[in-house]
């Protein structure tokens, strides 16, 4: 699972790649270290048609059936205490850190997320998976001056819920970007999974204007041999902005 990404290309490079028409990101300085639930930039398809560059948080919403099994075991640990729990409202303010990586796009959740007014493709220069056995973050790029590519990803406006119970109840723009099975510089270090990443304005084309069926075809891993290790054993990769 990738949860720690960089961005180390500015605003003008991403705009031409992913042929954005309208930019509302403001200035985006370098981010060597992009980390869920925070905004980052994406490229979304928005609500008038207009492809856009925008700041959108990171971590769609989780499925209905994970908040219900969430609310159901904090309401057995409140009874267990001897507290009075009104689940109904235990249910509505279950804090949903939210998915920021989808993998079963057959699962009926992210099905209606598929569309072409759902998707988006988020820029990138490395990202990093975790090594378990080495306990320590793993940078790969597609080479080592680390150029811009781009995750496939989908996005959702204006979802209301609860990310943390300090904040309560929030209204926000969300996105996730999906993955697939591992190449093979990714899968010694994390077997599972690798996110899917778009490095060709032909690719970005089709998952942000094609029918599903078709954009579908891009959940897949990179060839062997397109991504190297850049960095090891840090939280950011600040050599991206050096």
């Amino acid at each position: 699972m990738c949860n720690l990404y960089s961005l180390a290309k500015g605003q003008a490079a991403i705009v031409a790649m992913a042929r954005a028409m309208r930019d509302t990101a403001g200035n985006l300085p370098p981010l060597p270290g992009i980390f869920p639930d925070y905004p980052a930039p994406i490229v979304r398809n928005a609500a008038d048609g207009v492809r856009e560059l925008a700041l959108v948080r990171w971590g769609m919403p989780s499925s209905q059936r994970a908040i219900f099994d969430a609310a159901k075991q904090r309401a057995g640990k409140l009874k267990a205490k001897g507290k009075t729990v009104d689940f109904n409202e235990l249910l509505r303010m279950e804090p949903d850190s939210g998915t920021t990586n989808v993998r079963n796009t057959a699962s009926a959740h992210w099905k209606r997320s598929l569309g072409v007014e759902s998707r988006c493709v988020v820029p990138l220069t490395s990202f990093s998976e975790f090594d378990h056995g080495a306990k320590q973050d793993v940078w790969f790029a597609l080479s080592p001056d680390r150029p811009l590519a781009f995750f496939a990803g989908i996005w959702t406006p204006q979802w209301t819920g609860v990310r943390k119970i300090k904040t309560g109840m929030e209204t926000t723009d969300l996105f996730a970007f999906l993955t697939t099975e591992p190449n093979r510089e990714v899968g010694a270090i994390h077997p599972k999974a690798m996110p899917v990443i778009l490095t060709q304005p032909e690719e970005i084309e089709t998952w942000m204007t094609a029918p599903w069926d078709q954009a579908r075809t891009l959940q897949r891993p990179l060839p062997d041999g397109a991504l190297v290790e850049v960095a090891r054993g840090v939280k950011k990769d600040e050599a991206a902005t050096a």
